[in-house]
């Protein structure tokens, strides 16, 4: 098997020029490429993140039908990893800074990690996840307890 060497998500956007202003001021993310058309479409914008490498394109196609719903097959929400709890508190601020809805810190009956959740101009569900540690192995509480 080989390795992988990294990552890249692709969001289908209704407009991927609004997207990536949206997605650069809140997560401070650089635009590195942007692909218009010659119609002058703006078809692809691709963001980094200059701190982990994670790199995200938003595509806007004219034909995408509607809002996203996680409810349809698909992707259900994507999820950025905190390292400790009390930064989901800044990521609160951050999100009340730019006037973004979200779901505050909660922590859900099923587990002992906490999130907020909130969603992009397209609806898409993110959240903010930090992961609770179990003291006897190290690992994510909520994987070691077992189902």
């Amino acid at each position: 098997m080989t390795a992988i060497i990294g990552q890249i998500v692709i969001l289908t956007v209704s407009d991927a020029d609004r997207s990536a202003d949206w997605y650069c001021r809140l997560m401070g993310w650089r635009e590195d490429s942007r692909y218009v058309r010659p119609d002058g479409h703006i078809q692809q914008v691709c963001l980094t993140d200059p701190r982990t490498g994670l790199r995200m394109c938003l595509v806007a196609h004219e034909s995408a039908p509607g809002a996203f719903d996680e409810l349809r097959a698909g992707l259900d929400h994507l999820e950025f990893l905190v390292a400790e709890r009390s930064d989901l508190e800044k990521w609160s601020t951050r999100l009340d800074d730019l006037g973004i809805a979200h779901s505050g810190i909660k922590q859900p009956s099923y587990s002992s990690s906490s999130m907020i959740t909130f969603r992009d101009p397209d609806n898409i569900q993110l959240e903010f996840f930090w992961a609770a540690r179990d003291p006897a192995t190290g690992g994510d509480a909520d994987l070691t307890r077992g189902a």
